[in-house]
């Protein structure tokens, strides 16, 4: 069961907002895709992306995946705990294992996102 306050993308990340700051991370479905993650390349706090902009990636065991920004903004805050545990983004992709926080710029991006029920309908179908 994916986690009811958060947004989802297309892409995997998930998204939950306080006030105008979005927290960002990968979903446990992608984690559990990518396997044991070694190394997070994060983005430069200050730096302002686009919806759909390559914000970094999470290298694992078996591959290197983009991440990509859920919605327009500036990273205000990476998650540093990654640098010395990147296995975080495994063993808590919802809460612990948090990328990095975006101050957005633009909230009706927001209703682009899927809810926790659209997100697993489309995981489902994925794996069809």
């Amino acid at each position: 069961m994916y986690p009811r306050d958060l947004k989802y993308s297309k892409e995997h990340e998930w998204v939950r907002v306080d006030g105008d700051l979005a927290k960002v991370g990968i979903t446990e479905f992608a984690a559990e895709k990518l396997g044991e993650i070694v190394y997070f390349e994060a983005p430069e706090v200050g730096t302002s992306y686009n919806q759909g902009d390559e914000l970094g990636s999470v290298e694992s065991v078996k591959a290197v995946s983009e991440v990509y920004s859920p919605l327009s903004g500036e990273v205000v805050e990476v998650n540093e705990a990654i640098d010395d545990s990147p296995e975080l983004v495994n063993e808590e992709p919802h809460g612990d294992g948090w990328l990095c926080v975006i101050k957005y710029s633009n909230a009706d991006e927001l209703d682009e996102l899927m809810d926790a029920s659209d997100y697993q309908d489309f995981i489902a179908n994925e794996e069809e």
